[in-house]
């Protein structure tokens, strides 16, 4: 009698451990957590302080002894024991702290991740409370969140442009025939930012400053009628706070390297890519989905730079985490894209 109790009230949960938010999706609810990867640690006894939103407020403004910490680099765990707290915290928030059954959760992992790599998600995964887990390469569950019918016997390309990685797939009767990820996404492009104002203007920013001019005025290709922002950081020469005003324009030359490390990655995987399913592509174009996929005229660069028509799919940041509920939901006919189990 207990084994059929523990049957129906089992709950799902699809995770996108992204390397800078991580989402949990509740089938029947919809997205019920979006929260950053940062956790704030104690540097005297190593004691969990905050996980999530309340981390994240704390980058750059902690004293000496407290770190705000990510424990996810480039889409894979960095810091196992970091992330084994940040997923216990998720799993409970998320199904409720009086919850007493052990989830089964589905969660993204890079195209491009080792075994090892993948035993440490499963390991964490099952340490934080996950009753079992299922890993699953991020483009799959990217698609089946935008809504491509992976299934059929049809080529589509999808680039999944995260915090940590850019995920590159072309995808057919629902497995990867052809991919790459690339260690070259978000993350990259703020500290481009940070950089180049550092050059140019002798001023230091912070890392949540530079995503915060990337979303406001950043984008992939020059504008006529160019957007503008000012930037408060420190002089590096005197050690004054001082502001600047910039522009998109700056920003596009700034970030110029990072974007095309991404367009090498979609044209390797297009040249490698068999002749019919190449066909397929250009009448199908180029999905994009991540929340990076979103820079300002991204869609258009890839479009000059490969011949092929880019879309950015509807609700782009959320692609990956819905894909992770509707393949909860329908695991059987998912089975072949399921990486590993345990």
């Amino acid at each position: 009698m207990r084994i059929i109790a523990m049957g129906i009230f089992s709950q799902k949960l699809g995770i996108d451990l992204g390397t800078a938010n991580t989402l949990v999706f509740l089938p029947g609810k919809g997205i019920v957590l979006n929260e950053p990867s940062v956790v704030a640690i104690s540097e005297q006894d190593n004691e969990v302080l905050a996980i999530g939103t309340e981390a994240k407020q704390m980058i750059g403004k902690t004293p000496d002894s407290i770190i705000a910490y990510r424990p996810m680099k480039d889409g894979v765990i960095a810091d196992y024991r970091i992330t084994e707290a940040m997923l216990r915290y998720y799993f409970k928030k998320a199904l409720g702290f009086w919850s007493i059954f052990r989830p089964e959760v589905m969660i993204s992992v890079p195209a491009g991740i080792t075994s090892t790599e993948r035993r440490a998600v499963i390991e964490a995964a099952t340490k934080a409370g996950a009753h079992s887990a299922y890993i699953v390469k991020e483009p799959i569950l990217a698609a089946i969140g935008a809504g491509i019918p992976i299934h059929e016997p049809d080529g589509h390309m999808v680039v999944d442009i995260g915090g940590g990685t850019t995920d590159v797939a072309v995808i057919s009767l629902g497995g990867i025939v052809q991919s790459t990820s690339v260690k070259c996404a978000g993350n990259k492009i703020d500290r481009a930012i940070t950089d180049y104002i550092k050059k140019q203007y002798n001023l230091a920013i912070g890392d949540r400053t530079a995503e915060l001019v990337k979303i406001k005025i950043g984008g992939a290709v020059p504008l006529e009628e160019e957007l503008e922002i000012i930037i408060k950081g420190r002089d590096y020469v005197t050690g004054l706070p001082r502001s600047i005003t910039i522009g998109t324009n700056e920003i596009v030359k700034a970030i110029d390297a990072e974007l095309r490390a991404i367009i090498r990655a979609i044209k390797d995987v297009l040249q490698e890519t068999p002749p019919e399913l190449a066909s397929d592509i250009i009448d199908n174009g180029i999905i994009m989905t991540g929340g990076s996929s979103q820079l300002r005229n991204l869609t258009d660069l890839v479009y000059r730079r490969t011949g092929v028509k880019a879309t950015l799919a509807e609700d782009a940041p959320f692609c990956v985490v819905k894909g992770t509920g509707i393949a909860l939901e329908h695991l059987d006919t998912y089975k072949k894209a399921i990486v590993a189990k345990k």
